[in-house]
């Protein structure tokens, strides 16, 4: 039984990397239906339902770290950020060296961190230290299958740890650390292979809390540059451009528009590496 279009479920929704990864395979035919019960969910509570399903039926799976990443995505997805806590630390349970579940924990803790929080610096030091955790195993981590090119891995590694810059720029943007702040996402930005069109947002808010909004306005052209921007990222880059040109005394800006030829559609989804995961079959 082909369940390769797991690995596309996992590419779908932005954890590619997952595949490269997992090279287990199903015991039986059972746990194959679980498994593909997981890929044929519609929504992310049937797709959460399903993976626990299958660890509860087959405890010794050898997907449990995939899936419960795939579970913790979904919660994320759901906007239940309790439950997706609770699932990537349950992967770390199961590999400790998933960076992928390193990197959702410290950008999820950082975004829900807010300045009054009165464990703010608690929430903090932990979102910084699976950052950091992030950018170290990535540092070392090694191709896991022949399959995948020195280039896409190297690819992946670089998305990898462009996150984490980006964690460890909102962790400092909680502290106003704005300098900071600016210098991570601007490591995000320019050590990515594909660079996130909202890191551009995040680096023009922290330009304008610094009362440097002709660096803000810089960088917000450049994300205006790129096709297919998602209409809420667009909106957020607008409403930092205002934010500029009132500091410059200018009144409120113009939206911006989309390039010639650019889509104001949302940004595809990620392209699954070829072949990052062999094609198992039920023993």
């Amino acid at each position: 039984m082909n369940i390769r279009p797991l690995c596309r479920i996992a590419a779908a929704i932005g954890l590619a990397a997952v595949c490269a990864f997992a090279q287990p395979k199903p015991k039986s035919q059972k746990e194959v239906d679980a498994i593909m019960a997981i890929q044929n969910a519609t929504d992310p509570d049937a797709r959460i339902a399903a993976v626990e399903n299958l660890l509860t039926k087959f405890a010794d799976t050898e997907f449990k770290p995939m899936v419960l990443l795939i579970a913790a995505d979904a919660a994320q997805r759901k906007g239940d950020y309790e439950k997706m806590v609770i699932y990537a630390e349950r992967t770390l349970e199961a590999d400790p060296k998933n960076f992928q579940a390193m990197l959702m924990l410290a950008g999820g803790i950082s975004q829900r961190t807010r300045e009054f929080d009165l464990d703010k610096e608690d929430k903090l030091n932990r979102a910084e230290k699976y950052a950091r955790q992030a950018l170290e195993t990535i540092k070392t981590a090694t191709k896991p299958q022949p399959q995948i090119t020195d280039e896409q891995w190297e690819g992946m590694k670089k998305d990898a740890a462009a996150q984490g810059h980006e964690a460890l720029g909102q962790v400092a943007m909680v502290r106003k650390k704005n300098d900071v702040a600016v210098e991570e996402y601007k490591t995000a930005l320019e050590t990515a292979a594909t660079p996130e069109p909202a890191t551009y947002v995040r680096l023009a808010s922290a330009y304008n809390q610094m009362n440097k909004p002709d660096d803000a306005i810089a960088t917000l052209d450049k994300l205006n540059a790129m096709p297919q921007v998602h209409p809420q990222i667009k909106a957020a880059a607008t409403e930092q451009r205002n934010v500029a040109v009132k500091l410059k005394g200018g009144g409120a800006a113009k939206p911006a528009t989309t390039p010639a030829g650019a889509s104001p559609s949302p940004t595809p989804a990620p392209t699954p590496a070829p072949s990052a995961a062999p094609t198992p079959q039920a023993k």
